[in-house]
């Protein structure tokens, strides 16, 4: 077989492929065989008629066609082998020649992932705000936790914001009662802002069974984005009473014995998660700051094809109604021009991140461990709220474990990438990005995985199940 390649563009490829057809001869034995099992011909058992009989009962044509289909695949991924070229998305196949006895030949179109000049990454300098912690931060940890701890009693005074209140709730729209928007003895915390428009604000100052009409935008349901007429009523009023923040409260709160060592846990506490923001605008500086640098031709059908999924995710829960989706646009302040806008601009950043995360991770040699899988396993099964063998089965079921395995080997490319950068805070500090970070890709105790088909599933199955087990049990 011989294979060329034409470069289109930056991101697109014209391969030209030509095939003996003495190298079609598996595939001509290929399609009598299964030729033999769908003909009968008369003296002969299924599976054992002569190729020259079925040829001549449906057709040279016909057994050309199917050599070239079922051969079709195979010889188009030979191509890309022999070409070293890493196709983007679905090719292109045009057949230009079929010479029967003589030759195959067919071109194939397909986007491929471009030449990318990469920057130096020890000369990368990423700059994040400084750690700030003040006390009104970790009295507002101290406030949670108390009320955690907190008890609720009955008051008879009107409601205020903080107030635990048991509501009924009913709605009309233009006066006809909506059914569904009614209920009764409903829990909610007054000022959490986690029910409807206008709900908290028309709450404050209601005594024990008094009422009040506001009106709202629907959110949801068969009138959602209409105003509706709410009525809320008030059946009983409750307000938490906290306990004294004092050496008691820290020894039925914690493994401390004193207020005092509570209170710096809990500094400790907020720095944690601060470091955690931290880190994470870290990677993302990181990104921007390489997209600036690096020029990234775009594959247009890769980026369309971004767009056209984001586009159809967002009107397919209005029933794919464009005028239904233009309103809720509206009503949100924007414009289905504003929406095709942002959603382009998004799409070619995200395919730009993801080449050029790619381009870093083949010049650097990343290599994805079996932990490293496991990892990520464990934290989409926890944000998924299912066991991590239930996850796996569903991500190859739907032909996903190859995605979770390029977005792996990217997020181990971005903490290669902040380990070669220079990390400084807003107060010129050096930050150590260890913790999160590191630490660095293909370590010895892992074991690498050097192709998605090589993963095996139930060893990453049961070790992520393993892990998430100690972890429930530390909880």
């Amino acid at each position: 077989m011989k294979s060329t390649v034409e470069k289109l563009s930056p991101t697109r490829v014209r391969i030209n492929v030509e095939v003996p057809f003495t190298e079609l001869q598996p595939d001509f034995d290929r399609a009598y065989k299964e030729l033999a099992k769908q003909v009968r011909l008369p003296g002969f058992r299924p599976g054992k008629a002569p190729a020259k009989l079925l040829e001549a009962r449906i057709g040279r044509g016909a057994v050309l066609q199917q050599v070239v289909n079922d051969a079709l695949p195979t010889r188009y991924s030979e191509a890309v082998t022999a070409t070293e070229v890493t196709p983007l998305g679905q090719p292109e196949i045009e057949v230009t020649k079929i010479e029967d006895g003589e030759e195959l030949v067919f071109t194939a179109e397909v986007d491929v992932r471009p030449e990318i000049e990469l920057p130096d990454l020890s000369a990368l300098k990423i700059e994040v705000d400084a750690i700030e912690i003040n006390d009104d931060e970790v009295d507002a940890e101290l406030q949670s936790l108390r009320a955690r701890f907190g008890t609720l009693k009955g008051v008879e005074r009107p409601a205020q914001t903080g107030d635990f209140v048991s509501i009924d709730l009913s709605a009309t729209v233009n006066g006809e009662e909506l059914p569904d928007a009614a209920t009764e003895g409903l829990s909610h915390e007054v000022g959490s802002g986690q029910l409807i428009d206008g709900l908290d604000d028309a709450i404050v100052g209601l005594s024990e069974g008094e009422s009040k009409v506001f009106t709202t935008k629907l959110a949801a349901g068969e009138h959602a984005g209409e105003e509706a007429e709410v009525t809320v009523t008030v059946k009983s009023i409750k307000e938490r009473e906290l306990p004294e923040a004092d050496d008691e409260f820290a020894q039925l709160a914690s493994e401390f014995d004193t207020i005092e060592e509570l209170k710096e846990n809990l500094v400790e506490q907020v720095k944690r998660v601060k470091r955690i923001h931290q880190a994470e605008k870290i990677r993302d500086n990181a990104l921007e700051l390489l997209l600036e640098k690096t020029e990234v031709p775009l594959p247009e059908a890769i980026v369309q094809a971004q767009v056209d999924q984001t586009v159809h995710n967002a009107i397919h829960g209005l029933d794919h109604d464009e005028d239904k989706f233009a309103e809720a646009l509206e009503a949100e302040g924007s414009s289905r021009e504003k929406f095709d806008a942002e959603t382009r601009e998004a799409a070619e950043k995200a395919v730009k991140t993801q080449l050029l995360m790619d381009a870093i991770a083949d010049d650097l040699d990343i290599q994805v461990g079996q932990n490293d899988l496991t990892e990520r396993l464990v934290l989409m099964s926890r944000q998924y709220g299912i066991e991590p063998a239930q996850l796996l089965q569903i991500l190859q079921q739907n032909n996903q474990l190859p995605a979770m395995f390029a977005d792996v080997r990217r997020g181990l490319t971005v903490a290669a990438v902040v380990e070669a950068a220079t990390v400084t805070d807003s107060e010129g500090n050096v930050v150590d990005t260890a913790e999160f970070f590191g630490p660095p890709a293909g370590s010895e105790d892992d074991e690498v995985i050097e192709d998605v088909e090589d993963v095996n599933v139930e060893e990453v199955a049961e070790v992520a199940e393993a892990v998430e087990q100690e972890a429930e049990k530390s909880e």
